[in-house]
């Protein structure tokens, strides 16, 4: 395996907002080539990690990748700007992500075609806003890019945040939004069950029933908006489990054992066959 950091740097410029804290990155993790196979191009899978866009959770991050790499894909992991930078900070630098990511397909030996971006929590948030907005010219046109540049061609979404309505979880909001976070016409815009349409790729989507942190009427509303638009979704609701879970697995679990829950694990494995049928 081949490991290296490449920076994601948006300007104030690109954004019109002024920066405040660290630039972003994008953890790289190539499989080799094999000898009977040198020639091979794999789909791509670009992480991003939960944390109401205020931190980044480490359980949804390299553990995550490492799983993706066993199914014979490159992972990529992005840790992108947290508050008190804003909206759109975190959406152009996954944009600039996913670019930078078909810009050196040849290179990197990845499948230009299957890009996906996958997201847990707001990073779920950050991964399907992407899914959304790819053609919008407020992303695009700042980084001096296409929408073919920038378009994922699949999400996978663990218990994602999604709504600014009546279900949302309000810290994800404040940190995006910041001062803006009052302002009925932008929260719209970042309420993503409004946002998605015919254009969104196709999508796996997964949360538990007693996620206590961001409700899974998160994921009915954005299934609802998928599957209105005719966008292809593949959906699993697990009856029980905390917020967080990541793999669900003794890998990922915390001191307490919360995390692990026998019950959730299968949604890799889900995952892996959604993969294979892409």
């Amino acid at each position: 395996m081949k490991q290296f950091t490449e920076p994601i740097i948006i300007s104030e410029k690109q954004t019109g907002k002024k920066k405040l804290t660290a630039d972003a990155h994008l953890n790289a993790y190539l499989l080799d080539p094999v000898s009977i196979a040198s020639q091979r191009i794999r789909p791509a899978v670009i992480i991003c990690p939960g944390g109401g866009y205020g931190h980044l959770s480490d359980r949804e991050g390299e553990p995550v990748a490492m799983q993706f790499l066993s199914m014979g894909c490159h992972a990529f992991v992005l840790h992108y700007t947290l508050a008190p930078d804003e909206f759109p900070y975190p959406q152009m630098e996954l944009a600039y992500a996913v670019s930078l990511v078909r810009a050196h397909a040849s290179d990197w030996q990845v499948d230009p075609d299957k890009i996906i971006v996958c997201g847990f929590s707001a990073g779920g948030h950050l991964a399907c806003s992407l899914g959304a907005f790819w053609n919008q010219e407020f992303l695009y046109s700042p980084l001096n890019l296409t929408p073919e540049n920038i378009r994922p061609n699949g999400m996978i979404l663990g218990y994602p945040v999604i709504t600014s309505g009546s279900f949302c979880h309000p810290g994800s909001f404040l940190n995006l939004l910041g001062s803006a976070a009052g302002d009925e016409t932008i929260r719209r815009l970042v309420s993503l069950e409004h946002q998605v349409g015919s254009h969104t790729p196709k999508t796996f989507l997964w949360h538990t029933s007693t996620d206590d942190a961001v409700p899974v009427k998160n994921s009915y509303l954005l299934a609802d908006a998928l599957t209105d638009h005719g966008v292809n979704l593949e959906m699993h609701i697990y009856p029980t489990g905390c917020h967080g879970l990541s793999l669900a697995t003794s890998e990922v679990s915390g001191d307490d054992g919360r995390y692990i829950v026998p019950q959730c694990e299968s949604w890799i494995s889900l995952v892996k066959t959604w993969l294979e049928y892409f």
